[in-house]
């Protein structure tokens, strides 16, 4: 790829260069079961230093511990509740608003305990949110439609979410004293937000697209406000068709984290110039999808092939972690277990490319 397709070098400030210099792995935050302390355990067992271990999601609980409903409780001024539809915005805090947030709490309180029992912890930590825009899409307004109709309550819910993020990263970060706090922001509906086709209550019409220009500016009223809590790294979180990268960047992300089975040529080329603009590449590069997990070379040649392809050095290898294609709430808890195992061996075996 030319000099003139790809993005402008490495720009000032960009978190990437400070992060390890190789390959590390990590989950997308959904985890199989009931139990946060064996949770904890495993991941923080399976990605120690140098990869990096995360605060699971457990949707398996029931309601307020899927990642809407969890989400949803960090809302300020803010409150959703269960209907039968879907997730409501209320005019105050229900039972399912308050049972998310009180699970959230017994997760950030076990999480310090398994970290504070360590020998030694993990020098990062990630946690993960539902993003402005799929936030949106999931939450309903009182006459039943997706709060993403209406530009004010898009607006309202950025702002609630900005404001709501600071304290939840006071208190992982209470959790895990002098851990660097990554921040996973998750947009699974994103495409259809900006390309208007998500149906309306009816399902007889699609609502009208989000413009691009209102999506960063939603992203970055977010991503301001982690930053100023503390967020060392953030990272967006999108499926792979229609991935906005170069709006999401353009937003402020230090990165972006996509699976990779359907990337296009283009999508690739995208991504190369931000790795070289000195971005962060998370690549969903263990496909989860459906049987046995892939085979560790298959997994090591889905990222290796393209980077060679077009022209990027081995040494840029340092800006990429290794993630599953989705999450793993759908595997069971030992085949979640070997999931982390397996991408450990990935990130292994990219270092030993980059090496030569």
């Amino acid at each position: 790829m030319s000099g003139e397709q790809r993005a402008p070098g490495r720009g000032e400030g960009s978190t990437a260069s400070a992060g390890p210099g190789e390959v590390t792995a990590t989950g997308l935050g959904p985890w199989p079961g009931e139990d946060p302390l064996e949770a904890a355990r495993i991941i923080r067992g399976e990605l120690g230093s140098p990869h990096l271990p995360f605060l699971a999601e457990l949707p398996d609980r029931g309601v307020g511990s899927d990642a809407l409903g969890r989400t949803a409780s960090l809302l300020e001024e803010l409150a959703a509740d269960v209907q039968p539809y879907g997730w409501r915005l209320v005019d105050r805090p229900g039972k399912d608003s308050r049972r998310a947030a009180s699970a959230l709490s017994t997760d950030i309180n076990i999480l310090a305990d398994v970290a504070g029992a360590e020998e030694s912890s993990a020098g990062e930590l990630k946690v993960q949110l539902v993003g402005p825009l799929s936030l949106a899409a999931g939450l309903h307004l009182h006459h039943g439609e997706r709060a993403v109709v209406d530009y004010g309550a898009r607006r309202d819910l950025a702002e609630s979410l900005a404001a709501g993020v600071g304290s939840y990263l006071t208190r992982v970060s209470a959790a895990v004293p002098g851990a660097r706090l990554v921040v996973q922001v998750d947009e699974p509906d994103i495409a259809a937000v900006l390309a208007g086709t998500i149906p309306t209550a009816s399902g007889y019409r699609t609502l009208r697209a989000v413009p691009g220009s209102e999506a960063r500016e939603s992203w970055r009223v977010v991503l301001d406000a982690l930053r100023a809590a503390g967020a060392a790294e953030i990272v967006v979180s999108v499926p792979e068709i229609e991935a906005p990268f170069e709006q999401i960047l353009a937003a402020g992300a230090d990165g972006i984290a996509v699976p990779l089975k359907a990337l296009t040529n283009r999508q690739w080329e995208q991504l190369a110039g931000a790795v070289e603009a000195g971005k962060r590449l998370w690549a969903g590069a263990l496909d989860i999808s459906a049987g046995p997990l892939p085979r560790v070379s298959d997994c090591v040649e889905s990222v290796w092939r393209p980077w060679r392809q077009l022209g990027l050095p081995a040494s840029l290898l340092a800006a990429v972690r290794v993630t599953p294609s989705a999450g793993l709430a759908g595997r069971t808890p030992a085949e979640a277990t070997g999931a982390l195992g397996r991408l450990t061996q990935v990130a292994d075996g990219l270092n030993q490319r980059a090496l030569g």
